[in-house]
């Protein structure tokens, strides 16, 4: 029988919309930079419900919430010991019912994050598996293989991982494990039937303690099928990514998939799933599906350059995707994993990818070459802004609504990923989207907390923080809630119509109620069209005109 809300807090709040999702605004949380409430130097779950106010007056939809499993930090809280617990440095299950309770209170549902490809090497499955020998049902939740050699001395293969270095690591016995990732995180072998009923509990622990949907890392990896001859490195990378490719987004992925949606689909409204997936993007939609996840991660505006034309191509190709999917579209510019988008419109764009943009400025500790803030927050601003008019959900990551720039002069005894680390400093990593926000203008941790945080924080954060530009008009902060309280009014139908603007640098387009959106992405003021001009970017010229760099909302007379 489907679960009831009828019990639940969020009840008197959150009325049973399976739709809910089609056009939400997610607000990303990294718990551990988000706030400390015990001094610990660490944010934590309560210091998630102490802010969820500050959310609230936001005006998002749903918080997604990064891992806050215990874990030993070897990669960000994506190496974890136990799904079915809190991390005793973030809290409790009790702390975390108490936060699911504060936000839908709030009319907040929350997505949390699973990460399925992998364990840590603390998990209490991998620890079984080193403790029984070679050939063990333990061992077979792992991908283990003999090594090559006349010893076994040699891995299996010349594969690397992501995050730098070989991606076989070898146990006392001699046999090697596969890790995409760091060596602590240990690929699942998603064909053991212990691994798929395992997560099937996991999905009913948290539904059943309030979540209202997952965010499903690395969701394009689960089904492997490794053959016994391993292809080196560069004949695996000339594979192509159609199904078959022994690593990555494989067809029986989607077998997966139906099997947590007949979970999800047993809650009242139906548990959401949003797929972190790097595929092509005419394989995204299988993600997307009703019978699968039912939503997937668009990444193509965040790799885009500030450009009319990419941006035009994009929208209007992903907007005919998620219409032949059935779901509907994302869109993001930041998150966990990538130089902020201030900063990337701020470089020089390298290639056409601005998700690389950063690169060799943070490996020159923001130096090289010199970055451009105004014209980067300026640009960030028009984006989110033309993002936010979009028919689909908008991922938003915190801190962006403070205008923050990546944190790229962080001491290397300070830095905490692994890629870092693994590649000896030849790629600076992800430490520097993750630095804990800035509440106030001035104190040890700039509000975050009582003590100083584990990544350091620069001195200029105090005049991005919260304090600095809460009910100041123009302030980025301010300009997210006005567009995300307007955003609410005028949602309608998951359409748009382009407007022709004569102006190769100018993008407009309407939307139901007579919503329109112009963007102008070059650096001459132009003409608006007639109409209530309801909010902008950065200010009108005094004649009236749109300037570079900015996005106007406005109701057509």
């Amino acid at each position: 029988m489907p679960h009831s809300l009828a019990s639940e807090p969020r009840a008197e709040v959150l009325a049973s919309d399976p739709t809910w999702w089609r056009q939400a605004a997610v607000y990303q949380i990294y718990p551990r930079a988000f706030a400390d409430s015990d001094g610990s130097g660490l944010g934590d779950l309560r210091g998630v419900t102490e802010k969820v106010d500050y959310l609230s007056a936001l005006g998002i939809d749903a918080v997604w919430l990064s891992p806050f499993y215990p874990s030993a930090l070897a990669d960000g809280g994506y190496d974890v010991d136990d799904y079915r617990d809190v991390d005793p440095k973030l809290g409790t299950l009790a702390d975390f019912d108490e936060m699911v309770v504060a936000l839908h209170r709030a009319g907040i549902r929350l997505i949390v994050d699973l990460v399925p490809n992998h364990t840590s090497d603390r998990h209490e499955w991998f620890q079984a598996a080193l403790a029984t020998p070679k050939g063990s049902p333990e061992r077979d939740r792992y991908i283990f293989r003999d090594g090559k050699g006349p010893d076994g001395a040699e891995p299996p293969s010349d594969w690397g991982s992501t995050f730098g270095g070989p991606a076989w690591h070898q146990v006392a016995d001699g046999q090697w494990y596969h890790h995409f990732f760091a060596k602590e995180q240990p690929d699942l072998n998603w064909d053991n039937p212990d691994v798929r009923a395992d997560f099937l509990h996991t999905l009913r622990f948290w539904s059943d303690r309030g979540v209202d949907g997952f965010r499903v890392d690395v969701a394009h990896g689960l089904a492997k099928d490794l053959p016994l001859d391993l292809p080196s490195q560069k004949a695996l990378d000339a594979m192509p990514q159609d199904g078959t490719h022994p690593m990555w987004d494989r067809d029986e992925v989607h077998e997966i998939y139906a099997e947590w949606r007949e979970v999800f689909n047993s809650y009242d409204p139906p548990r959401i799933a949003v797929a972190e997936a790097w595929v092509p993007a005419d394989r995204r939609w299988r993600y997307a599906s009703e019978h699968g996840l039912g939503q997937a991660f668009n990444f193509d505006l965040l790799e885009a350059d500030f450009d009319a034309a990419q941006f035009r191509e994009i929208i209007t190709f992903n907007l005919e995707l998620a219409t032949e999917s059935g779901s509907s579209t994302t869109w993001v510019f930041s998150n966990h994993d990538v130089v902020r988008h201030a900063t990337r419109y701020g470089l020089p764009p390298r290639n056409g990818d601005e998700r690389k943009a950063g690169s060799a400025w943070l490996l020159s500790g923001g130096t090289e070459p010199v970055l451009d803030a105004e014209l980067g927050l300026r640009r960030a601003r028009a984006a989110t802004l033309l993002e936010l008019a979009l028919p689909g959900s908008a991922y938003l990551y915190q801190g962006e609504e403070l205008g923050l720039h990546e944190v790229a002069d962080i001491p290397a005894d300070q830095r905490q990923d692994p890629t870092f680390f693994r590649t000896g400093g030849a790629e600076i990593g992800r430490d520097g989207c993750r630095v804990p926000l800035p509440w106030a203008t001035e104190g040890v941790s700039f509000g975050f907390g009582s003590v100083e945080p584990d990544l350091p924080q620069p001195e200029w954060f105090g005049r991005y923080s919260v304090q600095a530009q809460d009910g100041v008009p123009g302030s980025t902060l301010t300009m997210y809630r006005e567009a995300l309280a307007l955003r609410r009014q005028l949602q309608t139908e998951e359409t748009l119509e382009w407007l022709e603007t004569g102006d190769e640098q100018v993008l407009a387009f309407t939307r139901p109620n007579g919503w329109v959106s112009v963007t102008n992405f070059g650096t001459s003021a132009v003409e608006l069209p007639a109409g209530e001009v309801l909010l902008t970017s950065s200010p009108l010229t005094a004649d009236g005109r749109l300037p570079g760099a900015t996005t106007a909302w406005l109701r057509l007379r």
